[in-house]
């Protein structure tokens, strides 16, 4: 598939392509799995049997989040919070996510 802008810089190979139905808009369609990324193009797999996307539907991509799951890991992590502005400002909340990698 060639597109007129850049591609997302998120989009990686074996990310999964799909896009949206034109005459049903809520209906996400599988296009299959992406084996090459350029500039402005991306090389899906697609069955034969497969409907392929027209020009004008959205194409979209996901990531599989088996391989692509971030956290902080270590003993600690430190943050440092500043607020340069002369207005009045108030932090409602500040949250992290922790878990016991191993014992």
């Amino acid at each position: 598939m060639t597109f007129p802008k850049d591609i997302n810089v998120s989009v990686q190979v074996n990310d999964t392509a799909y896009y949206l139905q034109s005459t049903e808009p809520d209906v996400i369609t599988k296009i299959g799995k992406i084996t090459a990324v350029g500039d402005k193009t991306v090389t899906v797999e697609i069955d034969d049997a497969a409907t392929r996307p027209t020009s004008s539907q959205f194409i979209l991509f996901s990531k599989d989040n088996k391989a692509n799951l971030t956290a902080v890991r270590g003993y600690y992590a430190e943050v440092k919070m500043r607020n340069d502005s002369n207005e009045y400002a108030e932090l409602f909340s500040v949250g992290s996510e922790t878990f016991e990698s191993s014992k």
